[in-house]
C-alpha cells in the first residue's frame, strides 16, 4: 500500500498571553510521527487538548506547523496547499458547517460551486450523494428542520461533493443516538470499501475498534501507541479479545495534560 499521509516529528507551538505583558508558549504537538496508507481508516484517539485537532488542521492546510514535516499525497501541507485542497475534505462533528436556512440540495449546490464543478455533473453527483446518505424525500426541506443524525449525514454528503481521495472526520458521531451513530458508521465503512482514505478522530473506543485499520493514541502532544487494535491489545494487555478502551485507559489514564 502506498502512503498518502506522512507526518514526521511534527511540532506546533502556540503563543498565548499571561496578564497584560507576559507571554506563554503552549506546545500542542511535541514531535508527532505517523503515516497513513491509501484506502485505510486511521484513527487518532486522545482526550481533549491532546493535539488531535491541531494535527488535522495542519494536514488540511488550515494551520502551519512550527517545525517537522506534514505531507498529503506527496505535497507539503504548508507551501503546497494548492496541490492538496482539491483532493481532500473535512467533516466536522456536531452541527457546524451547514447553512440551516437552505435545503440539503441547496447546501450541496453551494459547496459544489465552490469547487467549480460543472452544473450537469454536480446535479448528478448531488442525487448520488443524497441516496448514499439516505436523505431521499427530505432533500428539499430546510436543514433547520433536520434531526442531528440527518444533519450529520448531510455533512458526509458535503464532504464528498468534490470526490476527495482523503476524508478527515472529526468526531463524526458526536451527539448522535445509537441508531444514528450506527448508520453513520455503516456509511464510513461503505466509503472505505469504495477506496476512500479516512482519518478519523473519536472519543468512542468501540467505534475506533470497529472502524479503524490502525490507530494512534495521542496525549499531551505525544503519540503513546500506534498499531492495529489487535496489536495494541496484545502489546499492552496481552489479550487480543480485550477492549480498546482498556488499552486507552491504561495509556492515558495516568497522563495529565499541561
Amino acid at each position: 500500500m502506498n502512503t498518502v499521509l506522512e507526518v514526521k516529528d511534527l511540532k506546533r507551538v502556540y503563543i498565548g498571553t499571561l496578564g497584560m505583558t507576559k507571554k506563554k508558549s503552549i506546545e500542542a504537538l511535541k514531535g508527532v510521527s505517523f503515516n497513513v496508507n491509501n484506502g485505510e481508516i486511521f484513527g487518532l484517539l486522545g482526550p481533549n487538548g491532546a493535539g488531535k485537532t491541531t494535527t488535522i488542521k495542519i494536514l488540511t492546510t488550515l494551520l502551519a506547523p512550527t517545525s517537522g514535516e506534514a505531507k498529503v499525497l506527496g505535497h507539503n501541507c504548508f507551501g503546497e496547499e494548492k496541490y492538496i485542497r482539491g483532493s481532500i475534505n473535512f467533516i466536522f462533528g456536531g452541527e457546524r458547517g451547514l447553512y440551516w436556512r437552505l435545503s440539503a440540495v441547496e447546501n450541496l449546490k453551494y459547496f459544489g460551486d465552490l469547487y467549480k464543478i460543472p452544473s450537469n455533473i454536480l446535479n448528478n453527483k448531488i442525487k448520488e450523494l443524497i441516496t448514499l446518505v439516505g436523505l431521499e424525500g427530505r432533500e428539499n426541506e430546510k436543514v433547520e428542520g433536520y434531526s442531528k443524525g440527518m444533519k450529520q449525514r448531510l455533512q458526509i454528503a458535503r464532504g464528498l461533493i468534490n470526490d476527495p481521495k482523503i476524508l478527515f472526520l472529526d468526531e463524526p458521531t458526536l451527539g448522535l443516538d445509537p441508531v444514528g451513530a450506527k448508520d453513520l458508521r455503516n456509511i464510513i465503512m461503505q466509503l472505505k470499501n469504495e477506496g476512500k482514505t479516512i482519518l478519523l478522530t473519536t472519543h468512542y473506543m468501540y467505534e475506533a475498534d470497529e472502524l479503524c485499520d490502525r490507530v494512534a493514541i495521542i496525549n499531551d502532544g505525544h503519540i503513546l501507541a500506534l498499531g492495529t487494535p489487535i496489536e495494541l491489545k496484545k502489546q499492552y494487555l496481552n489479550d487480543e479479545n480485550a477492549s480498546l478502551e482498556d488499552v486507552y485507559i491504561k495509556l492515558v489514564g495516568g497522563c495529565t495534560n499541561e
